[in-house]
């Protein structure tokens, strides 16, 4: 009979000499330590910052990170960090610097970041009931929570996930085996054969105007229904859906009897921060008998906002709700979820095993939920923020950037040198361009601007022309840090153009 030692050499002893290498009850001073060191130094870099990045490009960056010997370690941790201090910290992108404009991304609450390090340290896998316990529960509330923010009903659920991408993933894989579900069931009641699954895909349609998240098309190939199943319903001047277009849209598809699975409508697109009419849009869906998905990634905040609360009326008619907390919220990435409105639903992503989730088991395991086996106990950053600043804090800070963006957006059309590219935001982008300037001036203007750390700026398209986007996230940035980040994109724009 074979033995252990059959199958595996001896294991060499474990090193006596040298710091400790696992947290754990002997280790617990080494611990304090290390991390009071490591937030007195980032401590001191977040006092030193002076722009929100240097500049640097992938050739400064990347041939020193490619010169590390990973095989041959350092001889302190306080070398390694010294070392993290040249590779990163130095060319960082700081977020919360207040001239920093340019992409989704916001400075983080103080409580999320102190939450960040105990889920960090103690290292809770939150798939399973057994390996995190309080966590399981302290998860669902905040679910329970959100869902009751958006108004969803007492058989409401949901789970976090990674990211807005997983979230509408996850979303849209639950349309598509509902609408197989539905038109399997229709066939063998009516034609009383069976059908197949796979034969139901191609014939499925999925709803989404021109400016919804890129995730809808690719979350499209990913559950193999193709690119071609995502069916563009035109938008109105503000960048909405337009729900007659949409309703047009739908009847079209029945005509040509193929299957309208999901309609995808945004609170909050990236470029323009439109608010899709979520209202008359759940009008049509319900004629139609379609599921309803809102992406709420970025438009999030609005629950819990005092003043913009109203352009989420008809959420609370949605199958689906994608929100990211650590956008609109305020928490370090990754902090997303999923809410449903109807717990049955994420059965499609249920799968048992004897090892993990037994089906016989009768304690809960989040795991039933979500797309996911071993993940980040990422919900107790949002519960520590809540529990210590209160969600109305958070819908102020919201409200402050979108009132930000409206006093940008008055600057900009006052001033000769621009030219506003878009109507104002319903939430806090701005878009605009160098009044006279092409492409590429736009280009150099934006790549100077980076250089020199003045500020930095995003760029997108609006009907087919570059324009420059500041995505405002940040509540402690004033319309005084803008300015003066426009007027360099002035001067370096008039170079550009003087150069050419």
């Amino acid at each position: 009979m074979l033995t252990s030692a059959d199958l595996r050499p001896a294991p060499a002893p474990l090193a006596s000499a040298g710091p400790p290498a696992l947290l754990g009850r002997d280790s617990a001073a080494a611990y304090r330590g290390m991390i009071t060191d490591v937030a007195g130094r980032l401590a001191d870099r977040f006092a030193a910052v002076d722009r929100p990045w240097t500049g640097a490009a992938p050739a400064d960056l990347g041939p020193a990170i490619a010169a590390v010997d990973l095989d041959r370690p350092l001889a302190s941790f306080e070398d390694a960090f010294d070392e993290i201090g040249e590779l990163y910290l130095k060319d960082a992108v700081w977020f919360h610097h207040p001239r920093y404009l340019a992409h989704l991304n916001c400075p983080v609450a103080l409580p999320a970041v102190a939450a960040e390090t105990v889920l960090a340290a103690v290292n809770t896998s939150v798939d399973t009931w057994d390996q995190s316990a309080g966590g399981t529960f302290i998860e669902q509330r905040l679910i329970d929570w959100t869902a009751r923010r958006i108004g969803l009903g007492p058989d409401a659920d949901g789970i976090f996930t990674s990211g807005g991408t997983q979230s509408n993933l996850q979303a849209l894989l639950l349309a598509r085996d509902e609408a197989v579900e539905q038109v399997l069931l229709k066939h063998r009641l009516e034609v009383g054969t069976p059908l197949r699954g796979v034969e139901v895909l191609p014939r499925l349609r999925l709803f989404a105007s021109p400016h919804s998240h890129f995730s809808v098309v690719k979350a499209a190939r990913l559950l193999g229904l193709g690119e071609e199943a995502v069916v563009t319903v035109p938008a109105d001047d503000w960048f909405r859906m337009n729900p007659a277009a949409l309703d047009a849209a739908i009847e079209t598809c029945r005509e040509q009897r193929l299957v309208p699975a999901a309609v995808v409508a945004t609170a909050g697109t990236t470029d323009f921060g439109s608010v899709d009419p979520l209202g008359p849009i759940a009008e049509v869906i319900a004629a139609h008998r379609v599921w309803f998905h809102v992406d709420a990634a970025y438009g999030c905040g609005i629950l819990v906002s005092q003043r913009h609360r109203g352009l989420l009326g008809g959420i609370e008619h949605a199958d689906s709700v994608t929100v990211d907390y650590h956008k609109s919220f305020f928490q370090p990435v990754s902090s997303s979820a999923l809410i449903v409105r109807d717990r049955a639903s994420l059965r499609h992503v249920t799968h048992h095993a004897d090892y993990l989730n037994p089906a016989e088991a009768v304690f809960p395991n989040q795991v039933d939920k979500s797309l996911q086996t071993t993940r980040r106990f990422d919900a107790l950053k949002l519960w520590m923020t809540l529990r210590t600043l209160g969600p109305d804090a958070l819908g102020a800070m919201f409200d402050r950037v979108c009132a930000l963006a409206d006093q940008t957006w008055d600057w900009l059309a006052s001033d000769p040198r621009f030219e506003v590219a878009a109507p104002p935001s319903q939430l806090s982008t701005v878009l605009f361009r160098l009044a006279g300037a092409d492409d590429d001036t736009h280009r150099r203007a934006r790549e100077a601007l980076a250089a020199s750390g003045e500020g930095m700026v995003a760029a997108t398209k609006v009907e087919g022309r570059t324009a420059l986007k500041l995505t405002l996230l940040n509540p402690e940035t004033t319309l005084a840090h803008i300015v003066p980040v426009l007027e360099a994109l002035a001067r370096h724009g008039k170079k550009a153009q003087e150069a050419a």
